[in-house]
C-alpha cells in the first residue's frame, strides 16, 4: 500500500466519527456535500486584507443538521480571537455563512487546549514558518520537539516541494516516536496544508500519534476486561 491511506478516512465509522452528521434523500445528497464543501473552503480560506487568515488556528470543522438548522461546529486553539468583542466576529460569520449558503446557521466554538498535539495546527504552524524564509530543518525538529514534550507517542512529519529553495523538488522525512499506522485502535492524527513560498508551493503532511482509544472509553475497558484471555502473555526474545 505505500501507506498511501488517509488514517482520518482509515478509521472513520470504526473508531472515528464522521465529520458531517446528516442524513437526506438521493436527491438532496449531493446538494448539501457541496454546501458543506462550500462552508469548510470559506471558513479555512477567508482573508483579511493584509492577506492572513481571518479565522485562524481552526483544527477541523463538523456540521450538523436538523431540518430547520445547520450546526457549525468550529475546533479552535484560539476562540477569543474567533468569538471577537462581545460576540461581533462570530455573528457576522453567521450572518455571512447564512447569506451564502441560504440556511439558518447555529455556529459553536470549541476550544483546543493542545493544539501541540493536533496534527492539522502543527502542519499550518510549520507552513507559516516557511512562508517567513525559516529553514524547513530547523522548523520540523522544532515542531516535533514541541509535539514529543506535550505528550505525544510519537510523530512524523513529511515535506515535498522545492525544499531551500532547490531547483528540483524532493521530499524530507522526519519520524520520532511510534507511528503505527496500520493499527485502528491507535488513535493517529492526520494533517495536510500547503506552504506558499516564491519558489512554489511546499506540501506539509504531519501524522502524531496520541495514544489509544481504549485509553479514553472507560466501557469499552471494562468490556475488554470481561473478555480477556486467562492465558499468560508469551515473551518474544529479540
Amino acid at each position: 500500500m505505500g501507506q498511501k491511506v488517509n488514517p482520518i478516512g482509515f478509521r472513520t465509522g470504526i473508531v472515528c466519527d464522521w465529520k458531517s452528521r446528516w442524513y437526506a434523500s438521493k436527491k438532496e445528497y449531493a446538494d448539501l456535500l457541496v454546501e458543506d464543501h462550500t462552508i469548510r473552503a470559506f471558513v479555512k480560506k477567508r482573508k483579511d486584507r493584509f492577506g492572513k487568515p481571518l479565522y485562524p488556528a481552526i483544527a477541523k470543522i463538523e456540521i450538523e443538521r436538523t431540518r430547520d438548522e445547520v450546526k457549525v461546529i468550529l475546533f479552535s486553539a484560539r476562540p477569543g480571537i474567533l468569538i471577537g468583542r462581545k460576540g461581533e466576529r462570530v455573528e457576522e460569520l453567521q450572518n455571512e455563512l447564512q447569506n451564502k449558503v441560504g440556511r439558518r446557521i447555529n455556529i459553536k466554538i470549541e476550544e483546543i487546549n493542545r493544539p501541540e498535539v493536533v496534527a492539522q495546527l502543527v502542519a499550518e504552524d510549520i507552513a507559516e514558518q516557511l512562508a517567513k524564509r525559516a529553514s524547513f530543518r530547523w522548523t520540523m525538529k522544532r515542531a516535533m520537539e514541541q509535539t514529543m514534550e506535550a505528550g505525544a507517542k510519537g510523530i512524523k512529519i513529511q515535506l515535498a516541494g522545492r525544499l531551500g529553495g532547490a531547483e528540483m523538488a524532493r521530499r524530507e522525512k522526519q519520524i520520532s516516536g511510534s507511528i503505527p499506522l496500520s493499527t485502528l485502535q491507535a488513535k493517529i492524527d492526520y494533517g495536510f496544508t500547503e506552504a506558499k513560498i516564491a519558489q512554489g508551493h511546499i506540501g506539509i503532511q504531519v501524522w502524531i500519534n496520541q495514544g489509544t482509544y481504549r485509553e479514553e472509553s472507560v466501557d469499552g475497558t471494562d468490556a475488554q476486561t470481561g473478555q480477556a484471555s486467562k492465558k499468560p502473555k508469551r515473551s518474544h526474545k529479540r
